[in-house]
């Protein structure tokens, strides 16, 4: 597989082209931003940790049925995954109240509500990515609303699946967001990444948290969580292979 030019380059992540149109090879950064690029940093091995803890989930995810973008890891940071148009659209899926949301609402972060709870939010950097809803989505153009429903319907299913990988390893899935591409074909699948960037992830015992929070409140100890967590998946899915 040849790698061609930079097709798109992000705050943590860096997609190149290659000889097949059809895949792309995606580089995870060390780069660390948090509150809208507010606040940035570089952190050590935070880009190899995320390759090794996505690949862990989206493998997990496809052989639970769950198409996604990801192809084969290629070396600490780099990924082939399959091309997809991104669809720009935060689907924010929420077990346990904390972040923003006890922030927007009053609400004591930990509470679990007696729902699960699902955001979507507006991918558009000079906006800030607004929280919206449905019919906003609809109005902008971005998807239908079968095609939301559908979406709505996979973040269910890998919220399932997610919450039963963690808690298998000591963990709590207290929430996540996930991004959804069309294929070249107009399938609708999961892209981007799953890591203690874009989920918050507690100890089952203690509540330490073991995530993204760690930078965004200044509470150190950053890459030691995310060797935490990758760990644990990696000691599971050692255990599953045998």
């Amino acid at each position: 597989m040849e790698q061609r030019g930079i097709l798109y380059e992000g705050n943590v992540k860096r997609i190149s082209l290659t000889d097949d149109e059809e895949r792309v090879i995606i580089r995870y950064k060390d780069d660390a931003t948090a509150f809208n690029n507010v606040k940035k940093a570089v952190i050590a091995n935070k880009g190899v940790l995320n390759n090794k803890i996505s690949a862990i989930v989206f493998e997990y995810l496809r052989d639970a049925g769950v198409e996604n973008h990801y192809i084969a890891t290629l070396g600490d940071r780099d990924q082939l995954c399959r091309r997809v148009e991104i669809i720009p659209l935060e689907v924010i899926v929420r077990n346990v109240i904390a972040g923003s949301m006890a922030k927007r609402l009053g609400i004591e972060e930990g509470t679990v509500p007696p729902n699960v709870i699902y955001d979507i939010c507006y991918k558009a950097d000079e906006l800030g990515d607004p929280l919206i809803n449905d019919h906003h989505a609809v109005a902008l153009g971005i998807v239908t609303y079968d095609e939301l429903h559908g979406i709505y319907d996979m973040a269910a299913k890998i919220n399932g699946l997610l919450k039963s990988l963690f808690a298998e390893v000591g963990i709590m899935l207290v929430d996540f967001k996930v991004e959804f591409g069309r294929t070249k074909d107009g399938r609708i699948i999961l892209a981007d990444e799953v890591s203690p960037d874009t989920c918050r992830l507690w100890d089952m015992e203690t509540n330490e948290k073991l995530d993204k929070d760690r930078f965004r409140r200044d509470l150190g100890h950053v890459i030691e969580a995310y060797e935490e967590v990758y760990g644990r998946l990696a000691g599971a899915e050692r255990e599953r292979n045998r």
